[in-house]
């Protein structure tokens, strides 16, 4: 086992060979839709499929909620007796109760005098893509020999160059969820546009499209700018929409020369807030990543 464990939530929806390769850890978040509650790493283990059709289809919509004090212990006390440090990378606080219960499972395990000082816990001020890029950093860095220091430093310095952009068919899913933050502004004229948005702690509002063509040019343009920074450690990311992932991946490979450190589904715990219909893209140098 290397001498630092990198952990990190069911949002940052990293495909499961990648997070198999670098040894990563998870925790599940939990999804409730019509009064039934699951993790969110069970539903995956299903295909989203079903889960966004029920979605579509409830009044109500879903809630969400974050993995317990408990859930963490049983992922940290093995880390810290096997010897690890442990860097624990979550989905902004802005937006989830995560990192509260990541940080109450490491003073838990202080106060048991189980080693809980050896847990770095980071909030990644974003999720879904750019919360993966930071945990493969500090995964590389921890593979290469880091300390958990020297790890989180990896994710904090990726952090710093990380930018993200997603385009969603509707507000309605954020508005009903309570997670539209600074996007309510767009809200007035929700049905006549395709929201583009960042999560910069919280969800925040870029610009106003109005039809999914021109969400999926403004997709194109973000990635041009990334390389153009010299950003090359790009990813795609949807729900629900394979086939428009697949044309902005060819469209990457042309700007960037090179492939996409991964493609991923969001899953229940987002796609609850915002809906079926998301496209996104973003990314970081590739000397960040380690």
């Amino acid at each position: 086992m290397p001498e630092t464990a990198v952990v990190t939530d069911s949002t940052a929806y990293l495909p499961e060979e990648i997070a198999s390769e670098n040894g990563i850890h998870r925790v599940s978040l939990y999804v409730t839709l019509d009064g039934e509650q699951r993790r969110e790493s069970e539903i995956a283990g299903e295909g989203y499929n079903e889960f966004f059709e029920r979605l579509r289809r409830s009044e109500e919509g879903a809630t969400t909620s974050q993995p317990s004090v408990g859930d963490f212990l049983e992922v940290y006390e093995p880390l810290l007796a096997a010897g690890s440090d442990i860097v624990s990378i979550h989905i902004s606080a802005g937006i989830s109760g995560t990192v509260d219960s990541a940080r109450q499972a490491r003073q838990r395990l202080v106060d048991e005098g189980k080693g809980g000082e050896r847990i770095l816990v980071f909030d990644s001020r974003t999720g879904c893509g750019g919360q993966g890029m930071l945990v493969i950093a500090a995964a590389h860095a921890a593979a290469a020999g880091a300390d958990g220091g020297a790890a989180l430093r990896a994710a904090e310095k990726a952090r710093e160059s990380l930018r993200m952009w997603f385009a969603i068919d509707t507000l309605e899913y954020l508005r009903k969820g309570g997670r539209i933050g600074a996007a309510q502004a767009f809200l007035g004229s929700a049905l006549q546009i395709k929201p583009i948005l960042t999560l910069e702690e919280e969800i925040t509002p870029v610009e106003r499209v109005r039809t999914r063509r021109r969400a999926f040019e403004r997709m194109v343009d973000f990635a041009r700018e990334r390389h153009g920074d010299g950003a090359d450690g790009w990813v795609v990311q949807h729900i629900q929409d394979p086939e428009s992932a697949r044309r902005l991946v060819d469209e990457g490979r042309q700007i960037f020369g090179r492939e996409p450190l991964f493609v991923s589904e969001i899953g229940p715990v987002i796609g609850a807030h915002v809906g079926p219909g998301l496209l996104g893209t973003g990314g970081i140098p590739l000397d960040r990543i380690g």
